[in-house]
């Protein structure tokens, strides 16, 4: 099937541009382009062959390589073939978790800093915290 510009645009972000199998970065401009690097396709989480739509919560950007093995095979066990058991967060998802990370992680620093170095140690913990918790990549 052909798809707009717009649609394959939709179809790369909700990954933020990563294949949803391998997590190999994809290269928007290299769509349907085989021997390319980043080439892409899009990919039915449920396959045609088995009843899946045209729906955008149905479909995923995938290298051409996994796409093609993965054939009529479910998701689930294409991305346990990579080690995965989920797709890559689109940014918008990713900067969230990213944000709750950060904040998580700065609280439970400053309660164990606090216990254990008082004030200052709550202040340190709570930095500390925060840090550790805004470079956690939330796709792992």
């Amino acid at each position: 099937m052909a798809y707009s510009k717009e649609r394959r645009k939709d179809i790369y972000e909700r990954t933020s541009g990563y294949c949803h199998l391998c997590r190999k970065k994809l290269s928007f401009s290299n769509y349907g382009k085989r021997g390319f690097k980043g080439n892409w396709e899009v990919e039915h989480s449920v396959p045609r062959a088995k009843g899946g739509t045209d729906r955008l919560n149905n479909l995923y950007a995938a290298c051409i390589d996994c796409n093609r093995e993965k054939k009529t095979t479910s998701t689930r066990t294409a991305r346990r073939w990579n080690g995965r058991s989920r797709a890559p967060l689109s940014r918008d998802a990713r900067e969230s978790a990213r944000d709750n990370n950060t904040l998580s992680h700065g609280a439970a620093g400053a309660t164990i800093g606090g216990l254990l170095g008082g004030p200052f140690g709550a202040m340190l913990g709570g930095v500390l915290g925060a840090i550790v918790g805004n470079n956690k990549d939330p796709d792992d």
